[in-house]
């Protein structure tokens, strides 16, 4: 069975680190992940935006890419949802019914990475090591787009020594939602704000989601207000092991061996 990894844009060009956690974590796990290197932007600013065209020309390109795997992970719950919550629209609405039938074969076999683990492969326990205090921030994409509930909670549990805290507030909104923050500045701001107050709450040191969009919004908020809360994709964190020790600049918050 094919699988491949749809790493994202965001990802490939400022979080590399995630892509390669990925195929770190499900090689432990015996899985080989090609990486077609004609992939490109799913799309989400544009039909966010409005622009169906635009979208139906990157999904068009999407079939085109990964038509051929039976498997397409996404280390990203914002960009994995978007397939089947948006191509069917965007190729009706440029009356394309040829690409209306490929995305309805392709977009059930993408899935966010947290599902594909406990979903498909049915583990929650990676062998993961990561004794620090941790709090999740649940993306908007993860809670009503992919639908994720409980799913990252469960790895996050089941990771060995870590300090897991619960989130204030956790299902409202960090106020990023792409081209939102641009075009409704003070409103996102102010949102962000909230957030970033209620991650200091925890007493966290590492902030996780799987949306590295969301995590850039809050951390980039902490990091003004000159607080070292580091965010992290919770890929990263279930790709580490107890050989890798302690994360750098990170306290040590659980002793070795408690969960």
């Amino acid at each position: 069975m094919r699988t491949a990894l749809f790493v994202t844009c965001l990802n490939d060009s400022l979080f590399p680190a995630t892509g390669q956690a990925t195929v770190k974590l499900l090689r432990r796990l015996g899985i080989e992940l090609e990486f077609p290197t004609a992939q490109s932007c799913c799309g989400q600013m544009h039909y966010n935006t409005g622009y169906r065209a635009e979208t139906a020309k990157l999904a068009r390109h999407f079939v085109e890419v990964f038509g051929a795997y039976d498997r397409i992970v996404v280390p990203s719950a914002s960009c994995g949802g978007l397939p089947s919550e948006a191509y069917a629209i965007a190729a009706a609405a440029v009356k394309d019914y040829k690409l209306l039938q490929d995305v309805r074969e392709v977009a059930p076999r993408v899935q966010e990475l947290t599902s594909f683990l406990t979903d498909t492969l049915g583990v929650e326990d990676v062998g993961a090591y990561f004794p620090h205090r941790v709090t999740y921030h649940p993306t908007c994409h993860s809670l009503r787009s992919s639908r994720l509930g409980e799913r990252p909670y469960r790895l996050l549990r089941a990771v060995k020594g870590i300090d897991f805290v619960e989130l204030p507030a956790q299902e409202e909104c960090c106020g990023f939602g792409g081209t939102f923050s641009v075009k409704n500045g003070a409103v996102s701001g102010a949102m962000n704000g909230d957030k970033a107050r209620h991650v200091l709450e925890t007493g966290a040191h590492v902030l996780a989601a799987v949306d590295n969009s969301c995590l850039m919004n809050i951390g980039g908020r902490l990091s003004k207000d000159g607080h070292l809360v580091r965010p992290m994709h919770l890929v990263e964190i279930l790709a580490r092991t107890q050989g890798d020790g302690p994360l750098d600049g990170v306290p040590v918050t659980a002793l070795e061996g408690v969960r």
